[in-house]
């Protein structure tokens, strides 16, 4: 495994061990599910540094996904979550915007569900990069 895979995996690390402290906080889920998100666009990015090619700049997580799947790498992941979570991205620049769904603040319940959906793609990440 080359050396920018492994930043991308650690730096995903970085905002699971976030997510899962302020799963804590009730108020915070949509920054909870935000740093899902972001591991999830990490997650994505790693995989294709692991066949030499330089992630674009761009978040959409379908779209990393697509170019995963063209480099036989295939997770097994849940279509509508992750088309969810896809949603959360958003222009996080401006606070009002940071994790929202298109209907507004994740619940709890939904922030647990992006959390474990996260955790379970990293887990699958590192089986298939030996890490």
């Amino acid at each position: 495994m080359n050396h920018k895979s492994l930043e991308w995996v650690k730096a995903a690390e970085d905002d699971l061990d976030s997510a899962k402290e302020l799963l804590r906080i009730v108020h915070l889920t949509n920054v909870v599910s935000f740093h899902s998100q972001q591991a999830l666009e990490k997650l994505l990015k790693a995989c294709l540094e692991s066949r030499c090619i330089n992630p674009p700049k761009l978040h959409n997580l379908i779209t990393l996904n697509e170019l995963v799947k063209e480099q036989n790498i295939f997770l097994v992941i849940n279509e509508d979550l992750f088309a969810q979570i896809n949603k959360l991205y958003g222009d996080s620049r401006y606070p009002g915007d940071l994790g929202f769904l298109p209907d507004g603040k994740p619940s709890i319940e939904e922030a647990k569900e992006f959390y474990n959906f996260a955790l379970d793609v990293y887990e699958q990440v590192k089986k298939l990069l030996a890490i």
